[in-house]
């Protein structure tokens, strides 16, 4: 709620406080953006708005925003702040949780947007805007008809395309440079991985080495890990830009 306010990207035309609410800072703060972004505040029964925010555990807040716009795919290949850009591209990923937890670690690792499948995978929901606790109003998002379609886009535009495979014989950590310039990593669907197709279309396959028994990291984890290790490598270099 405070990100959707502080973040302006959106108008929101009313917020719900439940009655029973505790005084807290965090709504005090809340009340506060809400006057500034002309959004009209209402103090309802807590039934009331159990019954409107369609989640499982609302916390006695809710906002009534236009929705998100939906990002250009070409427009996510050029530069950002001078710097090329850091894409995400999810490949079927079906669980609300999962979207909303990888949504949640590409904006803390720097990522500039993020591609979806417009049919069998999970888009923003009640449930994915909770966990991604307010990464949807930084991140752009470009819904695709089909991810190996927009993997030849991204790579005709000169975005290194690296998708995530736990069987690849190379490390992700051993890519260095690779991670410095235009990037999209590629992460599959629970339990599938990779679509075959999309696997083709990647530039390179890599794995994040394990030392245990288990086949592989659950996709929200292995996101985690691949965008902070490339987040990792780009400050270490020179920002690269593209062309």
């Amino acid at each position: 709620m405070l990100e959707l306010l502080a973040a302006g990207r959106r108008r929101v035309r009313e917020v719900w406080i439940a009655q029973d609410s505790e005084p807290s800072r965090q709504l005090d703060e809340i009340e506060r953006l809400a006057a500034r972004r002309r959004a009209k505040v209402l103090m309802v029964g807590r039934r009331r708005l159990d019954a409107a925010a369609r989640t499982g555990s609302p916390q006695g807040v809710l906002a009534f925003a236009e929705a998100l716009e939906e990002g250009s795919l070409e427009e996510m290949c050029d530069p950002v702040r001078g710097a090329a850009p850091f894409l995400v591209v999810l490949d079927g990923v079906s669980d609300p949780h999962n979207l909303g937890a990888i949504l949640r670690s590409a904006e803390c690792a720097g990522v500039t947007g993020m591609v979806l499948p417009r049919h069998r995978a999970a888009h923003v929901t009640p449930t994915v805007t909770k966990v991604a606790a307010g990464a949807i109003e930084h991140v752009p998002m470009a819904v695709v008809p089909g991810v190996p379609n927009a993997l030849k886009r991204l790579s005709d535009r000169g975005v290194l395309c690296i998708g995530l495979d736990a069987a690849a014989q190379t490390s992700l950590f051993e890519l260095g440079e690779d991670l410095c310039g235009a990037v999209a990593l590629v992460l599959g669907a629970e339990g599938g991985g990779i679509g075959s197709l999309s696997r083709r279309r990647c530039d390179l396959l890599v794995a994040i080495p394990r030392q245990g028994e288990l086949e592989s990291l659950n996709v929200a984890a292995a996101a985690a890990v691949a965008c902070f290790e490339t987040a990792r490598r780009r400050s270490e270099s020179t920002p690269a830009t593209l062309p």
